[in-house]
């Protein structure tokens, strides 16, 4: 595969993306996801490159968008297909029910066809890994709703 980078002139060229680029992206996920949510493109680094690649695949997105579901029905939402499956951590119920109709058009939006912003995925994985967010916490400060449609922004060109 190959990929674009900037260089050290401030174009873009062509590389290789190699095998250890994946392996540094995948265990470098969590800042590699905080970074490119925050608005670093992918062709900053290869590590970056490979972590966009993989976040903006259609199977990482499907599987993004079935958490998203599942959180959905466990807080008594109606979302179709959802798997039955319930999330492994407890979420807040009531932000939840007051932000499912953002949360399944960010789950939709993931499904679409076609490239997105890598962006916009990464902040979706920000915002399902976040233990201490406000999926998972009623004391987080952050507004789920306004992350939410931030994210679903996000995943449009």
């Amino acid at each position: 595969m190959h990929i674009l980078l900037d260089d050290d002139q401030g174009r873009l060229t062509v590389r290789r993306l190699r095998p250890w680029h994946r392996v540094l992206a995948r265990g470098r996920a969590a800042r590699l996801d905080r970074e490119l949510a925050e608005g670093v493109g992918p062709e900053a680094s290869a590590s970056l490159a490979a972590r966009a690649a993989r976040l903006t695949s259609t199977e990482f997105r499907r599987d993004l968008a079935a958490s998203l579901r599942r959180i959905l029905v466990t807080a008594g939402e109606p979302a179709p297909s959802a798997p039955a499956r319930p999330p492994r951590v407890p979420v807040r119920v009531t932000r939840v029910s007051r932000s499912a109709p953002l949360l399944a058009e960010l789950a939709s939006r993931l499904l679409e066809p076609g490239p997105v912003p890598a962006r916009g995925v990464a902040m979706v994985v920000r915002l399902l890994a976040d233990g201490t967010g406000p999926l998972y916490r009623e004391a987080a400060r952050d507004d789920l709703a306004g992350l939410t449609e931030q994210a679903t922004r996000a995943l449009t060109w």
